[in-house]
């Protein structure tokens, strides 16, 4: 007992021992420089903090509020810059013709079903229950489910009267369909007239990926503010949620590929123990770095050695990048079921079918853009009125899910281009099935 409250007090031995051990996370943070490292040092220092000192906890939340916020000026510049290069970028959709519409149509397909295993995962393993906040009795937030809507309303919603009004709002689902049919117009004009559109969206989109790095600078404050705060309201129990959110997120991408790209690779007749070998690498890169675009070079030249022939692998594994991403649209399902069970807020199945069409929606086009998902994310709550409190603590373990969602898009979109080259009769492979 006398450790138990030793434990618990202040000045007690264990707390000391504590701080001597976060002492060390900090030195390995400082050696390391990296800002995963920081955030995960930045989670135990404000776990502790908000531990021994709730009070202090409590006044740190402001710093987490900023960060918030920040996050929330990228959303809509973001989505609008890389929907429209995504579109109108690829106007040669015209030229390609049917292969352009079977590869949007076989990513809206498999991307979709990717949601859905992501949603029925979140629903089974139930991560984020048990993890509810006071903080939003603390902030005048009911956790209550939406009013039901009718199917005349949601559509209605979908289409913006105004699209500053959307900007604003944080009406995600209207920027996003404003941005498509802006897109789409954008690749009906001439070259001449369409060029110096196209540039400004291509310079935008840039701009946001940095304004996004220096944004993400200041995560491990916000996130460590973001834990205090929760951590001086519900003690060290929430990091149990966490975990169940990693071990789920791993079950569903190892669900995805065995029951759906698999099966896939079957029926389009793909030679399995070349492909497994040609993508190996590509794969294992997107793992290490957590990034699609690393993978991205060695991916198109493995899958032409494959026999896919280069002008389709130009075409799909680029489109993928923006349409096709299997292991973000599972992330994203997952996450924000996360939060909202974590909140504490029952949504319905019918709501949450909604907010996976968002997610569908939403998540094309920002492949490159570090931490995308923390960004859709946030968007996608903010329309759906959910609350923002829950996605810090999984920024904490973000590097982790980042290496599995990131190495499944890569393999999606690999496999993407042999069965679209498979169903143009035009994959020649260059080894034995």
């Amino acid at each position: 007992m006398a450790s138990l409250e030793g434990f618990h007090c202040p000045g007690g031995t264990m707390i000391i021992l504590r701080w001597l051990v976060i002492s060390g996370f900090v030195a390995f943070g400082l050696k390391r420089k990296s800002l995963t490292t920081w955030i995960l040092v930045a989670m135990a220092v404000g776990a502790e903090v908000g531990h021994d000192w709730p009070g202090v906890a409590i006044d740190l939340r402001l710093l987490s509020l900023i960060f918030l916020n920040l996050i929330r000026t990228i959303i809509a510049p973001l989505l609008f810059s890389t929907l429209v290069v995504g579109i109108a970028g690829h106007s040669n959709l015209r030229q390609v013709g049917r292969m352009g519409l079977k590869a949007l149509v076989y990513f809206e397909v498999v991307t979709t079903m990717a949601l859905l295993i992501g949603l029925a995962a979140i629903n089974i393993s139930k991560a984020g229950a048990g993890a509810t906040l006071p903080a939003l009795a603390a902030t005048g937030q009911t956790p209550v489910a939406a009013a039901p809507q009718s199917v005349s309303d949601i559509i209605l919603h979908a289409f913006p009267e105004n699209i500053a009004k959307a900007v604003v709002e944080g009406q995600v689902l209207q920027i996003v369909v404003f941005s498509i049919i802006f897109g789409i117009a954008l690749a009906m004009l001439s070259e001449s007239k369409r060029r110096p559109m196209l540039s400004f969206c291509e310079s935008l989109s840039e701009t946001m990926f940095k304004f996004t790095n220096i944004v993400m600078r200041f995560a491990p404050v916000g996130v460590g503010a973001a834990i205090a705060y929760t951590v001086g309201h519900m003690g060290l129990g929430i990091l149990v949620n966490l975990f169940k959110m990693l071990a789920t997120l791993y079950a569903a991408l190892l669900i995805f590929i065995t029951c759906v790209l698999l099966p896939v690779a079957i029926l389009a007749k793909v030679p399995i123990r070349a492909f497994v070998k040609a993508v190996a690498e590509p794969v294992s890169i997107a793992f290490a770095t957590t990034s699609s675009e690393a993978a991205l070079p060695r991916a198109m030249e493995e899958m032409e050695a494959l026999g896919v022939p280069r002008q389709i692998v130009a075409f799909v594994i680029p489109t993928g990048y923006s349409f096709n991403l299997d292991g973000s649209s599972i992330y994203l399902s997952l996450a924000s079921v996360f939060v909202a069970q974590a909140a504490g807020i029952r949504m319905s199945l019918g709501q949450q079918l909604l907010m996976v069409f968002t997610l569908m929606l939403t998540s094309k086009g920002v492949a490159g853009v570090p931490r995308a998902s923390l960004v859709i994310l946030l968007g996608t709550l903010a329309s759906f009125h959910l609350p923002v409190e829950p996605v810090f603590i999984l920024l904490g373990i973000d590097e982790l899910m980042d290496m599995g969602r990131t190495s499944v898009n890569v393999l999606g979109n690999c496999l993407a281009s042999v069965v679209i080259a498979q169903w143009e009769g035009e994959f020649k492979p260059a080894v034995p099935s």
